[in-house]
């Protein structure tokens, strides 16, 4: 169940997810939290096991392709105008019904789209936009890129995209070869701060994590062959690490769900084997690691918190997940005076679970024990999220 901007709700006696024995009256108005008191339950009042529940704030996906409807964008283009319109609000449904309040789109949807499906299909889904993805049909020097830049700019995204090294698209031993030259890149960057628009890059590694660090860029993406020297200079420099961890191990099966083939595997399956190093090194010294699945087609929508599944199976603890859903990442989005906590006058943004989150052995188990999601923003404050 989604609860749309309430103007007056209130929980007794309910658990913060990783506050542990503590219960608290919770209000909520006018969709912010306005009061959070500590509280004990009446001594009167027995305990009511499985009668319990949880509050978490919303997850934040900080790399989602709500626009994509299929892995291979030939197919995509061979569907109708109103098929793609239907199958991107039900993207933005089941990204909701999974407790994602707030998506960052790394490419592919426009603002206009949003504000759509927001109004017409009435899915509270706020959305943060780069629009489209600047790439190599566009490292054709800074006089292009500037064209290209004032288009996006033009869409009124917030964010800019620079498709850096290649993907599960190159080859494994050209993957880490930059797409742009660094004066592309700089130029790239420095044009979109001018602009007020915030930079994110993907890069498997090499030398564009470098740039990246230079430039002064919000965020890398992906980043699986990040070295410990580099992880050192991201965290000094404050530039933040969306490593989309889950996509590749998914990626990585043959038989799984997106049913690539055997070379796409191969790749998947490599990257998936060096991002544990890179989350470890990442770890060690300090860099804000935010949350982000790269997730794209109808049979990953809705299934976001797997994301959190595999940061823990390379090395990350249950809390610093969550930190890196929530908190994390509404500073990487530069929201972080508004989202990501339960805390007094903050959007009122959360899951309610009947069961400790915490403690689900799985996503599956964390997924099946959500009891509803909330979104605090009014649909004017969703429209104007870009």
């Amino acid at each position: 169940m989604i609860n749309k901007h309430p103007e007056a709700l209130a929980f007794n006696h309910i658990f913060i997810a990783g506050i542990e024995g503590k219960r608290f009256d919770i209000n909520i108005k006018d969709g912010r939290f306005s009061s959070i008191a500590e509280t004990e339950p009446p001594k009167d009042q027995p305990a009511h096991p499985g009668q319990d529940l949880w509050i978490s704030p919303g997850v934040i996906d900080l790399h989602t392709h709500l626009a994509w409807t299929d892995f291979d964008h030939e197919d995509q283009l061979k569907r109708g105008s109103h098929e793609l319109e239907v199958m991107q609000a039900e993207a933005f449904e089941a990204t909701l019904r999974t407790g994602v309040t707030t998506a960052r789109d790394a490419g592919g949807i426009l603002p206009s789209t949003v504000r759509h499906l927001v109004q017409h299909y009435q899915q509270p889904l706020r959305v943060q936009t780069s629009s489209a993805m600047l790439g190599a049909a566009d490292a054709r020097g800074l006089k292009v890129l500037e064209g290209r830049l004032a288009e996006i700019f033009d869409t009124g995204a917030g964010w800019i995209k620079i498709m850096a090294t290649g993907g599960l698209g190159a080859p494994t031993e050209k993957v880490l070869e930059p797409i742009f030259s660094e004066e592309e890149f700089s130029f790239i960057v420095r044009h979109a701060h001018a602009h007020h628009k915030k930079v994110l890059v993907h890069t498997w590694g090499g030398v564009t994590v470098d740039w990246s660090i230079a430039a002064g860029v919000e965020s890398i993406e992906h980043g699986m062959f990040l070295t410990g020297d580099q992880a050192g200079r991201l965290a000094e420099s404050g530039t933040a690490f969306v490593p989309t961890t889950s996509i590749y191990s998914i990626a990585a099966d043959p038989k799984g769900v997106l049913a690539l083939n055997p070379v796409i595997c191969d790749r998947a399956a490599r990257a998936a084997e060096a991002h544990s190093k890179a989350i470890g090194y990442a770890k060690k010294a300090g860099v804000r690691i935010g949350f982000g699945t790269d997730y794209a087609t109808p049979a990953l929508h809705g299934y976001n918190l797997q994301e959190l599944d595999t940061l823990m199976d390379y090395g990350m603890t249950r809390a610093e997940v969550w930190q890196a859903a929530t908190k994390t990442a509404a500073e990487i989005l530069g929201s972080g005076n508004e989202l990501g906590r339960i805390s007094s006058g903050y959007l009122a943004d959360a899951i309610i679970f009947n069961a400790d989150p915490y403690q689900a052995s799985n996503a599956e188990e964390l997924r099946k024990s959500i009891v509803s999601v909330i979104t605090g923003a009014e649909e004017s404050e969703l429209i104007q999220a870009q």
